[in-house]
């Protein structure tokens, strides 16, 4: 066998070795300080879970006080994943709750592949694309709003629309006060007539959609599409609103998937551009936070009451206290639920602040 010959190295190539090294091990021990840090995991047909909360360098005492802090509130699920793991978990994970308007970031994610293939164009305008209302139907103002506008809530259509609270109806601005693309309005017009476009330019369901494209292969345990999916219609609007009910442990994968950056295990389920560009703020909302497409963003160092988050931070909403905060610098997902198929009881965004704020305590981040 031809030996190949040695070669030699200076002390400027041993130096910059020796710091690789230290490097490396530098970055064992951070490893072994932040599991969360390590090779990432997903979750198969079960959740994995941490063997102990000190095992990813949460304190189980201090979880413990978030736990009783959330039993004085109207509290039913929380689920706390990092690393791909659950760290802790309490209540009804298991039972599919109503999502409410979490459906809007769901509803955003099924976006990115259809925009990515050219089937929709952010920038068609509702003229273009025939989307019109019971009259008073649309101005030719207010059909030359675009896609865009829709998913980031500034479409300047203020025409009545379905599933949508009291409080919201009770702000919606006049007829005409703003332009498209000029003003944030929490509009569920905007919500439900993206759904329409989403259907008509694909020739899929939203249902059948998420089914296909994001249930399956993220393995969602609790869903079943016949039982906790429907369109709500009505006589304000022609565009239909699209609710479904998910478990808190099944949110906890979509929270994951957002997490990863679109990526589950070795598939790019949403393109990673789409998860950046779609949980970007492009407004401020009332609390001083951002707005996405259909997603809720930390921005100016502002996201919910009573604590502090890193910009980055996102979450999928809903009426009453549902959420799925997703923190990805630190590959982190909390959800959290309410049981609002009874008539009364609510977690404020302050109330749900002060919780997520008792429950960061418990993690060791130094």
């Amino acid at each position: 066998m031809t030996r190949m010959p040695s070669k030699s190295i200076s002390r400027s190539q041993a130096a910059v070795l020796g710091l690789l090294a230290l490097f490396a091990l530098g970055q064992a021990h951070a490893d072994d300080r932040f599991p969360h840090a390590q090779v990432k995991v997903f979750p198969g047909s079960e959740w994995a879970h941490w063997p102990t909360p000190e095992a990813a360098g949460w304190s189980s005492a201090k979880l413990k006080a978030a736990r009783d802090h959330a039993a004085t509130l109207k509290t039913v699920a929380v689920m706390i994943v990092q690393g791909g793991k659950v760290v802790d978990e309490w209540g009804e994970t298991k039972r599919p709750f109503k999502c409410h308007s979490m459906r809007k970031s769901i509803l955003s994610a099924l976006y990115g592949l259809h925009v990515a293939s050219g089937k929709i164009k952010r920038t068609s305008t509702l003229g273009k694309l025939g989307i019109d209302d019971n009259a008073p139907s649309l101005s030719d103002v207010e059909k030359t709003a675009i896609v865009a506008d829709l998913l980031k809530a500034r479409s300047g259509v203020y025409h009545p629309a379905l599933y949508e609270t009291k409080g919201m109806a009770a702000k919606r601005p006049k007829r005409g006060s703003h332009a498209p693309g000029t003003f944030w309005y929490y509009n569920n017009w905007d919500f439900n007539a993206a759904c329409t476009i989403f259907e008509n330019q694909t020739g899929r369901a939203i249902f059948e959609e998420f089914e296909e494209r994001l249930a399956v292969p993220l393995g969602l345990q609790d869903f079943v599409r016949e039982e906790h999916t429907q369109y709500v219609t009505g006589t304000d609007s022609v565009h239909a609103a699209y609710p479904f009910r998910l478990s808190a442990r099944d949110l906890a994968r979509f929270g994951l998937l957002f997490a990863r950056a679109g990526r589950w295990g070795g598939e790019q389920l949403i393109p990673q551009d789409w998860v950046n560009e779609s949980t970007s703020p492009y407004s401020t909302t009332e609390r001083g936070g951002g707005y996405g497409y259909m997603w809720w963003v930390a921005a100016n160092g502002k996201f919910y009451p009573n604590v502090t988050l890193p910009n980055g931070s996102f979450a999928a909403s809903g009426h009453r206290g549902h959420k799925v905060l997703v923190i990805p610098q630190w590959d982190l997902v909390i959800v959290h639920r309410v049981n609002t198929f009874e008539e009364e009881g609510s977690v404020s965004s302050a109330e749900f602040g002060q919780l997520v704020s008792l429950i960061l305590a418990a993690w060791r981040r130094d």
